[in-house]
């Protein structure tokens, strides 16, 4: 996959703003939230969905988080290891050893999307620096392989987050367990809640806030036990496809052959119909031999369990 990511020009350059020294606060612009977080109050940030995470730069030998009660997350500071917090609350000192005086960086990264971030704390003097981030930004669109179900550190063991750092670059995870691409038989249908800010609810997502250079879509394991008939998923496939371009007008579109096979001669049929209507960005790719049943799976749904393919 990464190969073929890199092989539509995929952007992998970073950035950085230009801004005085911050404050820490939810509302500080020199916190880079990355997935869709809502950003309402100006109090608490809540990362949807799963995978959120969010950068920041700081000055000062310290950086506090404060939480909301009993949240997980992981914390890596100066590109060091993700050291995961369990159920903490409060003010969490990220760095009971002080740092050397300069400049540092953070990333605070959600196992998953039930949480709430309230800010940080700083050393007297100091504040935060715009981060660097990278400039492009891959979506992965999935059930419970691509949120990273049963693996450890769920989202952060999941192949889309493991690809996306990887290449260096932003990532997203719009995925749940036990979803599919069509909403029938008590199953929430991605090709209708993709759309929306969270897993759950009917607020639209406002794409302005962010443009993906990718978009990675891994649906179909689950349709075939809600009665989906392969006219149907075509169909909400091709439809997917459409109006996910019409959100990303310059995205790369990538439709997976689910690990166990099903629903392929439909996806590649829902690829045809989009390159047929004149988008050339929009591609199948075939995943036949990546893993193997019984020593690469998590569950028998193909709940992925290694490292990214290549």
């Amino acid at each position: 996959m990464t190969a073929s990511l890199c092989a539509l020009g995929l952007s992998i350059s970073t950035t950085a703003r230009a801004a005085a020294l911050g404050n820490g606060s939810v509302t500080d612009p020199n916190i880079a939230y990355t997935g869709r977080w809502d950003l309402g109050s100006a109090t608490a940030a809540v990362p949807n969905w799963t995978g959120g995470y969010l950068q920041t730069a700081f000055t000062g030998t310290t950086v506090k988080i404060k939480a909301r009660e009993a949240v997980n997350f992981y914390a890596s500071v100066d590109g060091g290891a993700d050291v995961f917090y369990a159920g903490v609350r409060g003010t969490v000192n990220l760095t009971p050893t002080p740092l050397p005086q300069g400049n540092h960086t953070l990333r605070v990264s959600y196992r998953s999307g039930d949480t709430v971030f309230q800010g940080l704390v700083l050393d007297s003097g100091a504040g935060t620096v715009a981060p660097r981030v990278p400039s492009g930004l891959i979506e992965f669109v999935g059930d419970s392989i691509t949120a990273g179900a049963l693996t450890d550190r769920l989202a952060l063991d999941s192949y889309g987050w493991k690809t996306g750092e990887q290449l260096g670059m932003r990532h997203t995870q719009i995925a749940r367990s036990g979803y599919c691409l069509v909403g029938k038989g008590g199953c929430v249908g991605l090709a209708s809640q993709f759309f929306k800010t969270a897993s759950t609810g009917d607020q639209n997502w406002d794409f302005s806030r962010y443009q993906a250079s990718a978009v990675v879509i891994n649906l179909g394991t689950n349709d075939i036990g809600h009665g989906v008939t392969g006219t149907e998923f075509q169909s909400a496939y091709t439809t997917l496809l459409r109006d996910i371009r019409a959100k990303y007008p310059n995205a790369a579109l990538f439709a997976v052959q689910t690990l166990k096979k099903r629903y392929v001669a439909e996806t590649k049929a829902a690829v045809s119909a989009r390159n047929g209507a004149g988008d050339a960005k929009v591609s199948y790719v075939d995943t036949s031999g990546w893993l193997t049943d019984g020593t690469d799976y998590e569950d028998g749904n193909g709940a992925w369990s290694g490292s990214s393919p290549s």
